[in-house]
């Protein structure tokens, strides 16, 4: 069976009524992951832009054929963990998942997502990345890239300004809390997708996670129709290159021998439309620097504690 008869078989777990911003790929990415879990499924999905948009719940249309809950505050991981408990204490078994994202997920819920990691708490945790969040216009956050226009991080006439730091690269910072599974994943890549979420499925001692980079039409100024190409650019560049973690072992799943400048990346991009020479240059440097550390890691059998114990 191929992977389209896999996907066409299956139940569609959530129905029609999602208001996201065109070429968005939120709706497509939720409902390859729902339709992979199966209706015995639990869905949490905190304050930030899946929520905003509609995705399951909101909208006069929308709806869901499994429990679906919005909590008011980030710290959807505690949440998740007390669901979790309730289904242990009554004999029952679910996939427990959060569908997060935003800047939210990196900043404001770090601190109850890392605690349920420490504590091995038995769900899945998908983050969904448009680098930033989307409650005023488009604000930074850590996972917002370096040199990136945003409403918090303007540039001048001259083309200076953006944001002066870094993206975290949160997926490598879980994977160092030692899970059983972590993985990264892309929108542009659905088979590499529904391995890895068939692949957490199977974790029963601790917390899976899964963190699904996509691009933003709104805030990162692209054309609509563009968005998976630029996905897809964002991980032959290997500027979101994609791997994963699975007993303490990392892999890189999708390889790009001959990877594209990141140049080709950013020029479709527009809040990157400032950036001169010097500043995709640092780019690339910082790209291909982070990608000869996960080479290393692999090579040395390293994944979730970065020792290849």
């Amino acid at each position: 069976m191929t992977l389209i008869d896999k996907l066409a078989n299956r139940e569609d777990l959530i129905s029609p009524g999602i208001s996201a911003c065109v070429g968005c790929n939120v709706e497509l990415t939720l409902r390859t992951v729902l339709k992979i879990l199966g209706p015995n499924t639990v869905l949490a999905v905190p304050p930030g832009c899946m929520g905003g948009v509609g995705v399951v719940g909101w909208d006069k249309k929308a709806g869901a054929k499994i429990p679906v809950f919005f909590p008011l505050l980030d710290n959807v991981a505690s949440m998740l963990a007390g669901i979790r408990l309730g289904f242990n204490a009554r004999g029952r078994d679910a996939h427990v998942v959060a569908f997060a994202g935003d800047g939210a997920t990196v900043d404001a819920g770090f601190q109850a997502l890392s605690g349920a990691a420490e504590r091995g708490d038995r769900i899945l945790y998908i983050c969904y990345d448009n680098e930033g969040y989307m409650n005023t216009g488009y604000q930074r956050s850590s996972s917002t890239s370096k040199g990136s226009w945003t409403s918090t991080t303007p540039v001048s006439r001259e083309g200076k300004g953006g944001k002066a730091q870094h993206r975290k690269d949160f997926p490598l910072i879980m994977a160092l809390h030692d899970l059983p599974y972590v993985a990264t994943a892309s929108p542009a890549f659905i088979p590499d997708l529904v391995r890895k979420v068939e692949r957490a499925m199977e974790v029963r001692d601790g917390l899976a996670y899964i963190h699904i980079y996509n691009p933003c039409p709104t805030g990162w100024s692209f054309k609509a129709e563009d968005s998976i190409a630029i996905s897809r650019l964002s991980v032959k560049s290997r500027f979101f290159p994609l791997w994963e973690s699975r007993g303490r072992k990392l892999t890189i799943t999708v390889r790009e021998q001959r990877p594209v400048p990141v140049a080709d990346y950013v020029a479709k991009i527009g809040k990157f439309r400032h950036l001169g020479p010097e500043g995709i240059a640092e780019l690339q440097a910082l790209t291909d620097e982070r990608y000869r550390y996960l080479e290393a890691m692999e090579k040395s059998g390293a994944g979730g504690d970065g020792t290849g114990a």
